[in-house]
């Protein structure tokens, strides 16, 4: 009597998350070089109020 054991292959989902980190640091780099520098600061600054850190 033999016994097999399935070997799964990560490289495909693994290329797939490096796509997708790729894509996504790509986008904000973009972004970030296009939106002017209130509206970032904006953005920073509203996202630190939403996790309840003083800023001011």
């Amino acid at each position: 009597m033999t016994t097999q054991t399935a070997t799964i292959d990560r490289s495909d989902s693994s290329a797939m998350g490096l796509a997708i980190a790729v894509l996504a640091g790509v986008f904000l780099l973009m972004a970030s070089g296009i939106a002017q520098a209130t509206v970032l600061h904006d953005a920073a600054h509203d996202q630190r109020h939403a996790m309840a850190f003083p800023c001011h």
